[in-house]
């Protein structure tokens, strides 16, 4: 794909490796989704010891290794050679056994149902393909895939809208795109699989909740909106595990 698409400039820059997981997981708030995400994946893979499990799009590694922690052969892929020297640094730290690739979301080199899972966290939202990374994710996992997105009945829609008209005036934003659960539900069903849990985290904007930086806040306003029945309706990112049809 064209190294001209905002995916992958933003995410070469050394700079930005440097202070990605400070960016997105610090605070009550970028701690507190961490740790939501880490359980749900978990819930969604099942047992993996001993498993080869690929992490697309891993960047600086949170996912992979939170994957080899539970014991899982992992290899990471990404098209930033600075996110994975970061990801390299931290395994070596934590002393967890992992394997770092650079490859493309959109043509993994591997062959088909090489791994028992793929996983691609906060990827396709801005790949300049996400149907053809569906595909390729399909394609190499033998079990399940997993991976993430917003939703098109959310606010991070009104965000997206917001980035778009913004990257169009000229402005540096990631203009991510959101998608609807029928059109993923496709694309994982052209590529052999079905939609077997879905998980939504929140119902008011990530955003919003970063600026506010309270994590009681979050935790109680978001279980009253669920228990009202707006997370099952609006809520936002969507977690997808698929799995492979029989043949």
């Amino acid at each position: 794909m064209s190294d001209e698409h905002y995916s992958y400039r933003l995410y070469a820059d050394p700079a930005m490796a440097d202070r990605f997981d400070a960016m997105r997981f610090s605070g009550p708030i970028g701690t507190l989704l961490a740790e939501s995400q880490d359980r749900v994946v978990a819930s969604f893979l099942g047992p993996i010891e001993g498993r080869a499990v690929l992490d697309v799009g891993t960047g600086t590694g949170r996912a992979a290794l939170g994957l080899a922690r539970r014991g899982a052969r992992v290899t990471g892929v990404d098209a930033s050679a600075e996110m994975l020297r970061v990801a390299r640094d931290r395994a070596a730290a934590a002393g967890l056994a992992a394997a770092f690739e650079v490859g493309d979301a959109h043509g993994l080199a591997y062959g088909d149902r090489v791994f028992h899972a793929a996983v691609s966290l906060r990827v396709l939202m801005h790949t300049p393909d996400w149907r053809r990374c569906v595909s390729e994710l399909c394609r190499v996992a033998d079990d399940r895939v997993v991976f993430d997105f917003p939703a098109a009945c959310s606010a991070a829609a009104l965000q997206a809208f917001g980035r778009r008209v913004a990257a169009a005036a000229g402005r540096p934003v990631e203009a991510y795109r959101v998608l609807t659960s029928s059109e993923v539900r496709r694309a994982v069903e052209d590529a052999g699989f079905r939609v077997e849990r879905v998980h939504k985290q929140f119902v008011l904007p990530i955003a919003l909740h970063k600026a506010l930086g309270s994590r009681g806040f979050t935790v109680a306003v978001e279980k009253a909106l669920a228990a009202a029945g707006l997370l099952r309706l609006l809520g936002s990112p969507v977690t997808v595990v698929a799995v492979r049809c029989a043949p």
